[in-house]
């Protein structure tokens, strides 16, 4: 029963906060400046929390070979950027990591 109370109480505190903006959507007309800068919200929000695990161990900078997340995330990034296929992005980007784990052992 906790369950089902927690899971209702994180509903509504997900919805409500949504639900005034998507409402409004629909009757008032977002500036165009606006409109494009949200263009941007997913990709930032990605970065935000991808960034950390890539360049951060132990709360502090990691740049060494031997940082697997950070090697692979760069050639994940090649990766997308060239080809614009996320199916490959995915595999190539786990294989990447895989084999600098071999490669560089920590």
């Amino acid at each position: 029963m906790n369950e089902v109370l927690l899971i209702l109480g994180m509903t509504l505190v997900t919805f409500i906060p949504r639900y005034g903006v998507l409402a409004l959507m629909g009757r008032v007309q977002m500036p165009k400046p606006l409109f494009n800068a949200l263009r941007y919200v997913p990709v930032t929000v990605l970065s935000a929390i991808v960034m950390p695990d890539l360049l951060l161990k132990d709360g502090s900078l990691n740049l060494a070979i031997n940082n697997s997340f950070l090697a692979a995330g760069i050639i994940t990034i090649l990766v997308a950027w060239r080809t614009k296929n996320l199916l490959l992005t995915i595999v190539l980007g786990m294989v990447a990591l895989w084999v600098w784990r071999v490669v560089f052992p920590v």
